[in-house]
């Protein structure tokens, strides 16, 4: 491994962070402006809510489809490309005359998403020593972190102050600032590993790299359930003023926060307990948080647990870098098309949950079902990967 001097690594990570900083604001604000788009585009905050799936939807296609046909190109200048790219979906997404215009910009907005993490993640990992990468991870996807926890309450409260094709404007120039940031930061690796769309490939043939992704596309599918309609749901179901929803995303984000380190750090040390604690804890919190939206006070404890579910982001990530052999870039990017296939699965099953019978509540229902569908794949992985002994254990 080349070594990078203490200074080079953190403004590094840094630059990327600004970038997962910006695609965050740019994924997620729309959860809490949902009211706002519908009301503008006169559609119902229902039908709305398939932004967040068309935009995850393009995650899913982008990341494998990106890396396989650029896998031979260095990775700092994609990376450069990739926000270019993210930057004028949104600035496109802000000008918008028509909801379907808006529904085509926010899917192609969505395919560089997962290729930019996946790079993202890997020139990190790269960058320190083997057992340092989950924290570096951690560090890189710290930027998502904290755009839901400031990012987002903050473009929210922007959007409602002025509007929402504000927010977007600015999530476009917050891309480029990030593009020129890391275009005189991050260094060229000189051992970079060039790999073809060949060799990326392989690493579908591993049922361990499958497994573990559908890990993160249904496990964390939970927690988009609640998440996706967290502001209806807080209006509607617990009577709050739509002031209360910058808020409740500032106590999510410290959830999430909180629960990003310690995923972070638990990963380097013991990566089975980690993956298999956050999938319990998550399905526990959100069995509980129906029984809890009657109040305020009662709530909002709930939506702060409800952000620490992001443990189970670095631990696998981790976990793909261990079993995707040479594939690693394909591997790190089809985890980001994992966690938002969990995002397009948790809105649209939420959105059936809140329709049905189980009203706004059924969305912590749904989503503690999917957490243990996940528990039990993680328990499946497990077993499989002591049947095959060329195979890093968990």
């Amino acid at each position: 491994m080349t070594q990078f001097s203490k200074a080079q690594v953190q403004l590094a990570i840094f630059a990327m962070a600004v970038g997962s900083f910006a695609i965050g604001i740019g994924e997620f604000v729309i959860m809490g402006l949902l009211p706002d788009v519908a009301a503008d585009f006169n559609t119902d905050t229902r039908q709305t809510g398939h932004l967040i799936s068309l935009y995850a939807l393009g995650v899913v296609i982008g990341a494998p489809l990106i890396t396989i046909l650029f896998a031979r190109f260095p990775r700092k200048p994609m990376l450069l490309v990739l926000l270019l790219a993210f930057a004028l979906g949104n600035f496109a997404s802000a000008s918008a005359e028509s909801y379907p215009l808006l529904q085509v910009l926010r899917f192609l907005t969505g395919l560089p998403h997962g290729a930019y993490f996946g790079i993202a993640c890997l020139v990190a990992a790269d960058m320190v020593r083997k057992n340092q990468r989950g924290m570096a991870v951690t560090m890189v996807m710290m930027g998502l972190t904290v755009a839901i926890l400031v990012g987002n309450p903050l473009a929210t409260w922007l959007g409602q102050l002025i509007d929402w094709r504000t927010v977007y404007h600015t999530v476009g120039a917050l891309g480029l600032l990030a593009l020129v940031m890391i275009l005189f930061v991050v260094p060229k690796h000189p051992n970079e590993k060039r790999t073809s769309a060949r060799g990326e490939m392989k690493a579908l043939q591993n049922p361990q790299v499958w497994l573990t992704l559908a890990i993160g596309a249904i496990g964390f599918g939970g927690m988009f359930a609640v998440l996706s309609y967290i502001a209806p749901t807080l209006i509607n179901a617990t009577g709050l003023a739509p002031h209360w929803i910058p808020v409740a995303l500032l106590i999510y984000g410290i959830g999430s926060l909180a629960g990003s380190l310690v995923g972070g750090w638990a990963a380097d040390r013991n990566l089975k307990l980690t993956i298999g604690g956050s999938l319990l804890w998550s399905a526990i919190v959100l069995a509980i948080f129906p029984l809890t939206l009657q109040s305020l006070w009662t709530v909002m404890p709930m939506v702060l647990l409800l952000g620490s579910a992001a443990a189970l982001v670095p631990a696998l990530q981790v976990r793909l870098m261990d079993v995707a052999g040479e594939a690693q870039t394909l591997a790190a990017s089809l985890n980001h098309s994992a966690f938002n296939a969990a995002n397009a699965l948790g809105a649209w099953l939420g959105g059936l949950a809140i329709i049905s019978p189980l009203s706004w509540q059924g969305t912590g229902w749904v989503g503690c079902a999917l957490s243990i569908v996940g528990l039990l794949l993680f328990w499946i992985t497990k077993k499989h990967s002591r049947k095959v002994p060329d195979i890093m254990s968990l």
